[in-house]
């Protein structure tokens, strides 16, 4: 399982050993936050394919791991199974137009993503997880806000 890493100024995919060795990279995948355009949570990760790996591991509908080259520019590519994913269009890269992967940690992303972050990088479950003061503006001051009153269906008559 690949690990979120996000700061201020960077995201971070961090990759297991085998995820290098499936993927043939020697490091973590980096991408500047100011590079990110756009983020989806996808279901079927397979779907967003584009290209041929090259170098990468595809086994269909099992794993694909690797940088795919198409047309359009390079995408970086972590899919396991039908499993939900995140796809990370970039802007600007140098490296890759899109990231493909999947993680049980998307829309943690999403929401982190929206924080502002810290210097040292940290783990996006673990940033989103924190408490974060929010205040509401249509909350009273006097008291806790109410849900409205729901009336109760009427019963069908014969």
């Amino acid at each position: 399982m690949v690990t979120l890493l996000l700061d201020s100024s960077r995201l971070e995919v961090a990759l297991s050993a085998t995820e290098r060795a499936l993927s043939f990279r020697k490091d973590a995948v980096r991408v500047e936050r100011t590079h990110i355009a756009k983020v989806q949570l996808v279901d079927d990760p397979w779907t967003w394919l584009r290209g041929v790996p090259t170098p990468g591991t595809v086994i269909p509908r099992t794993v694909a791991m690797g940088r795919w080259r198409s047309a359009g520019g390079d995408d970086f590519v972590l899919v396991r199974r039908r499993r939900p994913s995140v796809v990370i269009d970039l802007d600007g890269d140098p490296e890759f137009q899109r990231l493909v992967i999947t993680t049980r940690h998307g829309l943690a992303l999403v929401q982190a993503l929206r924080l502002e972050a810290d210097d040292e990088p940290v783990d996006v479950v673990e940033l989103v997880t924190t408490e974060i003061p929010v205040q509401r503006p249509d909350a009273a001051a006097d008291g806790p806000v109410r849900a409205p009153r729901r009336r109760a269906p009427r019963p069908a008559q014969a």
